[in-house]
C-alpha cells in the first residue's frame, strides 16, 4: 500500500499533507486478523492506533459473564485512539467479525504527527464530534419502535462502510446478537424485523457471501422519516 493510499482509504488522513502520509506510512505495521480473534484486549495499555483497511470488527466491553457490543466498525475506520490520547488502559476490547486487514501506527509516532500537522489534528476532532453525534442520535431513538431502530442501524452502517454495487449497498452480515445490541432491541425482535424487510424486498441476506444487501435504500430512509 503506497503512502498516498492512506488519504484515499482512511477518512482521518484525507486532509493530511504528503510529508505526514510518508511519515505515518514508514512507521506503520500491516497485518491480518482472522474472524473471531480478539484484536485488542480490555485493560491493555494503548501502544498503537489501528486502522481498518478491509473487514469488520466489533467494539465491546465486559458485561456480567459475557460481553456487550457497543459499536460495529468497517473499512476506513480506526480504533484504539482513546487509550493513546488518555495514556490509560483500554476500557473496551475489539474482536474481528470477519477477516480483517489492519494498519497499526505506534502511539508515539501518531501523537507527534498530531502536533506537527494541524490539519490532521482538526480532522480528528471533526471525526470525534461525528461519533458523538451518532451516539446522541442513538440515544434519541431509544423510545422508537424496534423496527425503526433496526432500519437506522442498517442504514447507518451502509452510509459509513457499505460497498456500492450499482443501486445496491452491501454490508457485512452482522450476527443477530450484535445487531440487537447496537440497535438497542431484544434479540428475539431481530429475525422478525429482518424477515419483514426481506419480504418487502428492501434487504436481502446472502449467507454464502456473508452479506446484507440494502436493495431499496430510498424506502428505508423514507421509513426513518416517518418513524
Amino acid at each position: 500500500m503506497p503512502a498516498e493510499a492512506f488519504s484515499e482509504l482512511f477518512p482521518l488522513f484525507k486532509a493530511a499533507n504528503l510529508e505526514t502520509l510518508n511519515s505515518l506510512h514508514q512507521g506503520s505495521t500491516f497485518n491480518e486478523c482472522p474472524a473471531g480473534r480478539t484484536v485488542l484486549m480490555e485493560d491493555s495499555w494503548g501502544n498503537a492506533i489501528y486502522f481498518i483497511a478491509s473487514g469488520w470488527v466489533k467494539v465491546r466491553c465486559q458485561s456480567g459473564d459475557g460481553y456487550a457490543t457497543l459499536a460495529i466498525l468497517g473499512k476506513g475506520e480506526y480504533f484504539g485512539e482513546m487509550a493513546v490520547l488518555n495514556e490509560a488502559p483500554r476500557s473496551t476490547d475489539v474482536a474481528a467479525l470477519s477477516r480483517v486487514e489492519l494498519v497499526s501506527i505506534p502511539a508515539q509516532l501518531f501523537i507527534q504527527t498530531l502536533f506537527k500537522d494541524p490539519q490532521l489534528h482538526h480532522r480528528m476532532l471533526q471525526l470525534m464530534v461525528q461519533r458523538l453525534r451518532q451516539t446522541q442520535t442513538r440515544f434519541q431513538l431509544r423510545h422508537k419502535a424496534p423496527g425503526i431502530k433496526m432500519v437506522y442501524t442498517l442504514v447507518n452502517l451502509a452510509d459509513a462502510y457499505g460497498e456500492q454495487r450499482g443501486s445496491v449497498i452491501e454490508i457485512f452480515n452482522i450476527p443477530e446478537s450484535d445487531l440487537a445490541a447496537i440497535a438497542d432491541i431484544k434479540i428475539t425482535e431481530v429475525p422478525k424485523i429482518l424477515d419483514k424487510l426481506i419480504t418487502r424486498r428492501w434487504i436481502q441476506i446472502n449467507t454464502t457471501r456473508d452479506t446484507i444487501s440494502l436493495l431499496d435504500i430510498k424506502s428505508l430512509r423514507h421509513l426513518l422519516k416517518l418513524g
